[in-house]
């Protein structure tokens, strides 16, 4: 090949950095109606430069690099790279000696004109230089001077395949990427020399630690793409073991955009929360407050109104942080409802024996704590330890065993239901405002389990009345009806649960008060509002003209054989000194048993869905005629 510093060879390496330029910088400006003009105008140099270097290789007498035009008879559908792992390594000529180094810079060229054609929407063409590359590739073993390009170009064919949903194609090109990596890690390590550096004047060569960083780069965004593979393949351990090694690797090279970052780790933090590891999910949350922070403040309203970047900017980190703070309702309220699940006994209510027995049990848990996190990957350098430390300590990660715990773990979740509302308005947010209000009242209800006194648990549940019934009221039920039918149950549920409360309260009472008046016209509301809410869920699946489903869907079936059983209870409960209401409500109730029963009789594979109410509703169907019968009897008798 021609000299290095010949004046041919300068004249392509002007070439290549300019076409570097037109990539990289000028097409950021370029316009709506000519959005790839730069991209197109880089092609064009690299063609150029892919000429000349054949022309420099002709006149030193070398036989083609490549053995043949680009494009000739190229594979499109498997890939080239079915050999072991040792082949690569050892295959062809090395990679440092000057046949090696003409073939990388040849493979270089078509690796950046397959990128140009991917960048610009033509995959085809994109695919055919990148199998150009990985045909050069293969005359020769891996070494110091290719190997970025060996990793490089299996990424991004791992691209272009997953883009195209073949996933499982994807993944043969990334794994061979990472192991590649890996292998030359353990057998060589020394820095390798970049792409770019094919076509640099040797005083414009990167220094060694530029060169680790933008090998190591390229690897973080191997590990970034097989998450992703991972994911779509269902693999989710293995996902998020490489969306947590990726987030790791993109702090230590101080190469991630803070907010991106942010939301990633929050994300990660919603496949930790449900396993019930909330060591990590909450390491991922701190980790994701702090480096968030890193993106600035928000802009104010008054500035953002004097810029369309400011006010954009603004927008953006109020709904990514609003984004973030659901991610920390979500760690609270599971943490919550997992302790309430441990804790509670066969009529849900708190086990103090377990109880006891789990906060004998915490110390050796707090001890293994510490061991725990220094397994766990954690997040950040020396200088944001402490900062995520901090963050950590506001919330605890063990389950609360009792009132106090709980509710500390409650305040945190509440503080961030403030925040993402300040985002999630009600007016331009309808279904994230009541998602959020569901969880706000998820909370109040998982707190509420862990008090001890029935009047302040009664109002927790008013709580989550006040927030929620308004809301269901006011919702069109013509566009919102699924979101209508939640609300409907969860306030029928919440009227319930208060009715049993003041109910228990009552009984636990031994004057007169018990069943004063007011008690009665207390515990009646209660029980109406709750039926009322139930035979309002019940209306919402009947035809326009009011007649109930003779088939019941599948996502309803539960739900709706379940209010049927609630009211037919409800309507029994109901306390009146007249005998013809006490025969109205028994009625009504004996009516609502007899539907559950009926419509199992008459589709037998709804009975798995209701067995304990089937069972009782059977029992009722049973008992409540004889009831009934007595009843008229006495009026009779009376009259």
């Amino acid at each position: 090949m021609a000299s290095f510093h010949s004046d041919e060879w300068r004249a392509i390496c002007d070439k290549f950095n300019n076409a570097q330029n037109l990539t990289e910088v000028e097409s950021r400006n370029d316009p709506e109606n000519d959005p790839f003009r730069s991209k197109y105008k880089a092609r064009e140099l690299l063609r150029e430069i892919y000429c000349s270097l054949k022309s420099l290789e002709a006149g030193d007498g070398e036989q083609d690099a490549d053995g043949g035009e680009s494009g000739d008879q190229l594979p499109t559908e498997q890939p080239v790279d079915d050999q072991k792992e040792e082949g690569v390594f050892s295959r062809g000529f090395s990679g440092d000696s000057p046949a090696g180094k003409r073939v990388a810079k040849l493979g270089a060229v078509e690796y950046f004109l397959g990128v140009n054609h991917v960048d610009t929407e033509e995959l085809s063409a994109g695919q055919e230089h990148l199998m150009n590359c990985m045909k050069l590739l293969e005359r020769c073993g891996v070494s110091s001077e290719n190997v970025s390009l060996f990793i490089n170009v299996r990424n991004q064919l791992g691209i272009l395949w997953a883009g195209r949903d073949e996933t499982e194609m994807a993944q043969e090109y990334l794994e061979k990427a990472e192991s590649i990596y890996q292998r030359y890690m353990k057998e060589d390590g020394t820095p390798p020399t970049d792409m770019t550096e094919y076509f640099s004047a040797e005083e414009n060569l990167l220094t060694h630690q530029e060169r680790i960083k933008r090998f190591e780069l390229a690897y973080t965004h191997t590990m970034y793409y097989l998450a992703q593979v991972y994911t779509n393949l269902g693999q989710k351990e293995r996902a998020a073991t490489y969306c947590h090694c990726t987030l790791q690797r993109q702090l230590q090279l101080n190469q991630f955009n803070p907010m991106e970052w942010a939301l990633n780790a929050a994300a990660l933090s919603q496949y930790y929360i449900p396993k019930g590891r909330y060591m990590e999910g909450r390491h991922c949350l701190a980790a994701a407050t702090v480096v968030s922070g890193l993106a600035g403040e928000v802009p104010s309203e008054a500035v953002a109104q004097e810029s369309e970047a400011e006010s954009e900017r603004r927008e953006q980190l109020r709904q990514k942080r609003a984004e973030m703070a659901r991610c920390w309702i979500k760690y609270c309220l599971n943490l919550l409802q997992d302790a309430k699940k441990l804790l509670e006994d066969n009529i849900g209510e708190l086990d103090t024996d377990r109880q006891d027995e789990l906060r004998r049990a915490r110390r050796r848990q707090e001890e293994e704590e510490e061991k725990g996190r220094k397994s766990a990957l954690l997040f950040g350098s020396e200088d944001t330890f402490d900062s995520i430390a901090s963050v950590e300590e506001k919330v605890m990660c063990l389950l609360p065993l009792d009132f106090t715990e709980a509710r500390s773990v409650f305040l945190v979740g509440q503080n961030y239901v403030t925040q993402a509302k300040e985002y999630y308005q009600m007016d331009g947010y309808v279904t994230d405002h009541i998602e959020i209000l569901q969880d706000h009242s998820a909370l109040f209800r998982a707190l509420a389990f862990f008090e001890e006194d029935l009047e302040r648990r009664c109002k927790m549940h008013k709580r989550r009345v006040d927030m929620l019934e308004p809301i269901c009221n006011d919702l069109n039920s013509q566009y919102y009806l699924m979101i209508r039918r939640q609300l409907m149950f969860e306030l029928a549920e919440t009227y319930s649960d208060m009715m049993d409360l003041k109910l228990t309260l009552a009984n636990r009472q031994a004057d007169a008060q018990a069943s004063d008046s007011h008690t009665i016209k207390k515990f009646n509301h209660l029980c109406s509002a709750s039926a009322k809410f139930f035979q309002m869920f019940l209306d919402s699946l009947c035809s326009p003209e009011g007649k109930p489903p003779e088939h019941l869907e599948e996502e309803v079936l539960r739900p709706a054989l379940v209010a049927r059983f609630r009211v037919a209870r409800l309507h029994s409960k109901l306390i009146s000194s007249s005998p013809a209401v006490q025969l109205e409500n028994l009625d009504s109730s004996l009516q609502n048993y007899k539907y559950v029963v009926q419509y199992c009789e008459a589709h037998p594979e709804a009975a798995a869905a209701v067995e304990t109410e089937l069972e009782l509703s059977k029992e009722m169907v049973g008992l409540l005629p004889l009831k009934i019968n007595r009843l008229k009897a006495r009026m009779a008798a009376n009259n």
